[in-house]
C-alpha cells in the first residue's frame, strides 16, 4: 500500500493528491468518481493539516492508499488530539449556515461509499466503490 508522510503545510497537499490521483486514473475510474474522490480527499488532507495538527509544521500527516479497478481507499492520519465527528454541527441547519467550517465531514460522507474514523478521531478512512464497466 503506497504511503506518504508530510509536514503539516497546505502547500504539501497537491503533490500527495497528484500521486493518489495518478493511481485513480490508472485504475480507470469515471470522471464523476474522480471528482468525488478528489473532493473528499482534499477535505480530509486539509482538515488534517488545519484542524488536526493545527497548522503546526513540526507535526506530520500520514497518508496511505490503495486503488484497484472499482475500489478506492485512503487513510489520512494526523498527530492531533482528535475529535468526535458525530459532534460536528449539521452545516445544513439554518443556525449553522453562516459557520465557516463543519462542511468537510458532511462532504466526505456525501461523496464516499464509506467514511470511518478511529476512536481518537485523528484518522479517517475514505472508501469509494463503483461498479466496474463490463468488458467489451
Amino acid at each position: 500500500m503506497p504511503q506518504r508522510v508530510f509536514p503539516s503545510r497546505l502547500d504539501e497537499v497537491p503533490a500527495v493528491e497528484a500521486a493518489i490521483l495518478a493511481d485513480v486514473d490508472t485504475a480507470g475510474f469515471a470522471e464523476k468518481s474522480v471528482f468525488a474522490i478528489r473532493l473528499a480527499m482534499a477535505e480530509a488532507l486539509a482538515n488534517a493539516v488545519r484542524h488536526g495538527n493545527g497548522g503546526d509544521e513540526s507535526k506530520q500527516v500520514k497518508v496511505e492508499w490503495d486503488v484497484t479497478p472499482g475500489r478506492f481507499e485512503v487513510t489520512v492520519e494526523d498527530e492531533g488530539e482528535g475529535f468526535d465527528p458525530d459532534a460536528v454541527p449539521d452545516p445544513t441547519l439554518e443556525e449553522n449556515l453562516t459557520i465557516p467550517s463543519g462542511r468537510g465531514v458532511m462532504l466526505m460522507r456525501a461523496y464516499m461509499t464509506e467514511v470511518s474514523f478511529n476512536e481518537r478521531g485523528n484518522r479517517v478512512t475514505l472508501v469509494k466503490t463503483v461498479e466496474c464497466p463490463l468488458p467489451d
